[in-house]
């Protein structure tokens, strides 16, 4: 369980092919100190393990649905990550609750840039606007936002300076892919509402 709350913007330095899959090299110190083999760590929102841990670079096994479900597919080296370490007991819950288990790829519409903030739009697929609202929350590669506008198939977010700074959505260019996570209690809360079997 993470909470959207990106701790460290890293950088991929190496990708190499592992058949049918792929294994990614991520430079995180910061990280990597109080990792440990078997660590679950979100990478752009994507939960992975931890299968190596050396000299500040952590390895990540990554297989054929991942790469092909989430824009880890994308990465090369030089290309930079959000990551977040997952909760432990007592940690403080600043975000949202998200699972790591990204739902869909987004890919960027318009992006209006106001000095240091911006606000972006992504589309989206039409089955996930179930769980999104006006003011609800939503990660959008990891990072947990509070959702401006939602339309059937786009939504909005408002960024501030830091966030544009601190994690890859400041990098983001229109036509650029993001990791997906609706809310997982609006999630539940649809289901009870919809299940026939209640």
């Amino acid at each position: 369980m993470f909470t959207g709350l990106v701790q460290t913007l890293a950088t991929v330095c190496d990708v190499q092919p592992m058949t049918p899959g792929k294994r990614l090299l991520i430079e995180s110190p910061e990280i990597a100190r109080k990792a440990a083999l078997g660590d679950s760590i979100a990478i752009n929102g994507c939960c992975l393990t931890v299968v190596a841990n050396q000299q500040g670079r952590l390895s990540f096994e990554a297989g054929p649905e991942t790469l092909a479900l989430t824009n880890l597919g994308e990465l090369a080296a030089g290309s930079r990550v959000n990551l977040e370490a997952s909760l432990r007991v007592g940690d403080r819950l600043g975000g949202h609750f998200v699972t790591g288990h990204v739902e869909a790829i987004g890919t960027l519409l318009a992006r209006e840039d106001d000095r240091d903030w911006a606000t972006l739009w992504f589309g989206f697929p039409r089955a996930l606007a179930r769980y999104m609202v006006p003011k609800g929350s939503v990660a959008v590669d990891g990072v947990s936002l509070t959702l401006v506008a939602v339309e059937a198939e786009r939504f909005s977010v408002a960024l501030i300076p830091h966030t544009l700074a601190a994690t890859t959505l400041g990098q983001l260019a229109t036509g650029s892919h993001v990791n997906l996570e609706t809310d997982l209690l609006a999630k539940y809360a649809q289901k009870q509402l919809t299940d026939p079997a209640r």
